[in-house]
C-alpha cells in the first residue's frame, strides 16, 4: 500500500474546492493508495507524472515506487475548447 502525500501548494488547491468537489476528489486520491495506476493516464512529455479525473478536475500526482508514495502536485478544472459543455459525472 502506497502513502499518499499532497504537495503544500496541491493541497491548498484543494481548499479552494467546493466541499462536494472536494469529498470527491479526496476519496480518489485515498484509491490511489491501493493502485496508484488504475484510472489514470500517463502524461506526455512527462517521466513520472500521472493524471486522474474527477468530473471537470484534474489531479496531476507523482508515483515514487522505490518509496511507495503517490505526492499529489496539483488539483486544477480541466481546460475545455471554447464552448465545450461541462458534464458532472
Amino acid at each position: 500500500m502506497y502513502e499518499v502525500r499532497f504537495h503544500p501548494s496541491a493541497a491548498r488547491e484543494l481548499e479552494t474546492l467546493d466541499a462536494r468537489m472536494r469529498r470527491r476528489v479526496e476519496r480518489a486520491v485515498d484509491r490511489l493508495a491501493q493502485e496508484p495506476r488504475g484510472g489514470a493516464v500517463k502524461l506526455r512529455g512527462a517521466a513520472d507524472l500521472w493524471r486522474l479525473r474527477v468530473g471537470d478536475y484534474r489531479v496531476v500526482y507523482q508515483i515514487r515506487d522505490a518509496i511507495l508514495v503517490v505526492l499529489v502536485i496539483g488539483c486544477a478544472i480541466a481546460a475545455r475548447p471554447t464552448g465545450e459543455p461541462s458534464i458532472e459525472r
